[in-house]
């Protein structure tokens, strides 16, 4: 356990738990998973020390896990899980049923490739592939925003206007794996910051109820409605809890999206995860060189903040989107959520979306400046831009 409030390296899957910890769940439920397993190791054996008092349930699956923390947080649990890839995969039918009932609970989503062929490195397929469960999306740049962005996440995910659960995306070993300087809060500072969670309804024996019963068509429709002004509604909350941290804590870890050097940029890379990262180094180099080039980062993708991101790119020539996911037969996810932002505006810039980095492949400062190029030159809306020809087979 990190005593008080300094600077110490850590690992980030090591920071992810310590900021677990000082948000104090009660019920922690999770199958260890590489890249995940670090997170849940080490909170359980702070449980286990005695470091924190809580509920560390070992299950068989995770989605036993999802299940877990779902019946735990219905009986008024503040309660916390981390899974990655298949694993990740495995608990989609419980994920609908804990927006669906909403229930804030907090998921750490290691970014991992998925099978097949079997891969036990990063991009962000597996919990792109969420986006349409309920739950808040927020994606981490860095370990230090990883850990902010975790003391943050029980808060919205329990703010009266939005009661759905919370996923943060940080990229497996990436990000997990690395070590780097992170501030960590005292106790007390966070307790402040975090008051106990106190559910409007909950299950017990003294006032019986029934969570999540059938419903009729006369009902389902407004029940998803009002999930979606859940969603709507966080697009208020997210950046009140961000400025609210920022008072407490002295950091501004983000809002619903960031931008670096756009207020004059004719080129602007757009992306989320660790990816960000490169991309701020190689418009760095750009920009040296007498290019207009920033980059917007993406911070919260569920709920999809379309009004910030238009804002943040109108003035652009060229946006190009770099994205460690696909949808296949179709195209990079984020990049068709910024051709939707644009439809139906005029003087909209040029958009090209490649997909990079699939299955942990390194992304490179060639890799970027090739599509840069091929931007340039003409449209790319879905273009795998690391192919290696040599291994291609006709389909």
């Amino acid at each position: 356990m990190v005593e008080s409030k300094k600077t110490v390296v850590l690992e980030g899957s090591r920071g992810v738990a310590e900021a677990v910890r000082l948000c104090r769940p009660n019920v922690i439920a999770a199958y260890p998973i590489t890249p995940q397993t670090h997170i849940v190791e080490n909170l359980s054996q702070m449980v286990a020390d005695g470091i924190l008092k809580a509920e560390n349930i070992r299950v068989e699956s995770e989605h036993s896990a999802a299940s877990a923390v779902l019946g735990a947080s219905a009986a008024g649990a503040r309660a916390y899980t981390a899974t990655t890839s298949q694993g990740f995969l495995l608990m989609f039918e419980v994920l609908y049923n804990i927006a669906g009932l909403r229930l804030p609970i907090v998921l750490t989503a290691v970014n991992r490739g998925v099978s097949a062929p079997l891969t036990i490195h990063n991009d962000i397929q597996d919990s792109i592939a969420a986006r349409d469960t309920g739950f808040i999306q927020l994606y981490a740049e860095d370990n230090q925003e990883a850990l902010d962005m975790h003391i943050q996440a029980f808060k919205i995910a329990e703010d009266r206007r939005i009661l759905l659960p919370v996923l943060i995306g940080m990229d497996g070993f990436i990000l997990t794996h690395s070590f780097e300087p992170l501030s960590v809060p005292t106790q007390e500072e966070v307790d402040e910051f975090l008051p106990p969670y106190k559910p409007i309804f909950y299950l017990t024996p003294k006032a019986p109820l029934t969570m999540g019963t059938k419903t009729d068509p006369e009902f389902y429709t407004e029940a998803r409605y009002m999930l979606h002004v859940a969603q709507q509604n966080a697009l208020k909350v997210i950046p009140e809890v961000a400025r609210e941290f920022k008072e407490k804590f002295g950091r501004f870890s983000g809002d619903l999206i960031d931008t670096f050097q756009t207020e004059d940029a004719e080129i602007i890379f757009v992306s989320m995860g660790s990816l960000v990262s490169n991309l701020r180094a190689i418009a760095l180099k750009l920009r040296k060189e007498g290019k207009k080039v920033g980059v917007l980062k993406i911070r919260t993708f569920r709920p999809f903040p379309f009004k910030e991101i238009l804002d943040a790119l109108s003035g652009a020539k060229l946006v190009i989107v770099m994205e460690k996911d696909v949808s296949f037969g179709s195209a990079g996810v984020l990049a068709q959520e910024i051709r939707a932002t644009f439809y139906g505006k005029t003087n909209v810039p040029r958009l090209s979306g490649f997909v990079v980095g699939l299955g942990g492949r390194d992304v490179t400062e060639e890799t970027v400046l090739k599509g840069l190029k091929l931007a340039q030159e003409s449209d790319h809306f879905c273009t795998f831009l690391d192919l290696n020809p040599d291994l291609l087979e006709e389909v």
